[in-house]
C-alpha cells in the first residue's frame, strides 16, 4: 500500500500530539496516511506498553488513517545504528510515502531528538540504490525510495516553526485523538504519579499553543513545523 503522508514518532502520542489536526486535514482531502511509532513507551511512569497499545489503537481509529504500525525497538535505548537504519528503511521503501513527519530536531526527551534523526537519516539511506532490504513474505527485494520532503513537528519546547498549517477545521479531532491515550494525560481521578504531561497546564497547552500560532497566521488554530530544506512556491501568491 503506497501512502501520501508517512508520520513517525518515538512513542505512541507523539504523533496525535505533534501533528494529529496536519493528518486529520489530509486524510479529508482524500489522502493516504499512516504512523509508525517507533516504541510502545514501555518506560512511560503511567499506564503499561499494553494500555499505551490500545490507546494508539483507539487514536488511529478516531485519526481514520490507513495504517498503524510499532517497531517495537527499545524505548529510552534505541539508538540511530544501522541495525535501525535498516527497519525504517524497509517500512519506508514498503509505504513509498511522499511526505515523511517525525519528532521535533530538539526536545526535553532524549527519545525525540534520537527518533527525528533516526528518522531523518533512514530517509535519505532510503533512496540508495546499494542498500539491500527485504522484508518478511515479500518474494522480491526492494526498491530504493526517497521521500520528497522530511517534516519535523514541535513538542515539548516551543521551536520556531517554518511553515506552519491551518487545523482550525480539525482541532476537536486532535484533542480527541489526543484524549484517546487516557492513562497518559490529566485525569483528577487518577492515582498513578504525576509526570510533566499529565497535568491540566499540559493538557490545555495543547490548544492553546494551537490557538497561539493560529493567531499569528490569522486563523483559529495551527500545528507548526520545521523543515530540513527551503520551502519552495511555484508564486508568491501561494503563500497564505
Amino acid at each position: 500500500m503506497k501512502l501520501d503522508i508517512l508520520a513517525f514518532g518515538s512513542h505512541p502520542d507523539d504523533v496525535e500530539l505533534g501533528c494529529a489536526g496536519t493528518l486529520a486535514k489530509e486524510i479529508s482531502k482524500g489522502k493516504k496516511v499512516g504512523i509508525i511509532d517507533l516504541t510502545r513507551g514501555e518506560l512511560g511512569t503511567r499506564g503499561t506498553a499494553e494500555t499505551r497499545d490500545e490507546e494508539s489503537f483507539n487514536a488511529a481509529k478516531i485519526l481514520g488513517v490507513s495504517m498503524r504500525t510499532n517497531m517495537e525497538f527499545a524505548d529510552g535505548f534505541f539508538v540511530n545504528d544501522k541495525s535501525h537504519q535498516i527497519e525504517i528503511i524497509k517500512m519506508i521503501r514498503k509505504y513509498q510515502p511522499e511526505i515523511v513527519i517525525c519528532n521535533a530536531i530538539d526536545d526535553r526527551h532524549i527519545d525525540h531528538a534520537k527518533g527525528s534523526k533516526l528518522v531523518s537519516d533512514a530517509c535519505f539511506l532510503s533512496g540508495l540504490l546499494k542498500i539491500d532490504t527485504k522484508v518478511e513474505d515479500s518474494d522480491g527485494w526492494q526498491e530504493p525510495w526517497r521521500p520528497k520532503q522530511v517534516y519535523h513537528y514541535i513538542q515539548w519546547k516551543n521551536l520556531q516553526p517554518d511553515l506552519v498549517v491551518d487545523i482550525s477545521e480539525f482541532m476537536d479531532l486532535k484533542m480527541k485523538s489526543v484524549l484517546a491515550y487516557k492513562t497518559q494525560f490529566y485525569d483528577e481521578k487518577s492515582k498513578e504519579p504525576e509526570t510533566p504531561i499529565s497535568s491540566k497546564n499540559f493538557t490545555d497547552s495543547v490548544k492553546y499553543r494551537a490557538r497561539d500560532l493560529g493567531r499569528m497566521v490569522g486563523v483559529e488554530y495551527a500545528e507548526g513545523f520545521t523543515v530540513e530544506r527551503y520551502v519552495a512556491v511555484d508564486s508568491l501568491f501561494d503563500l497564505k
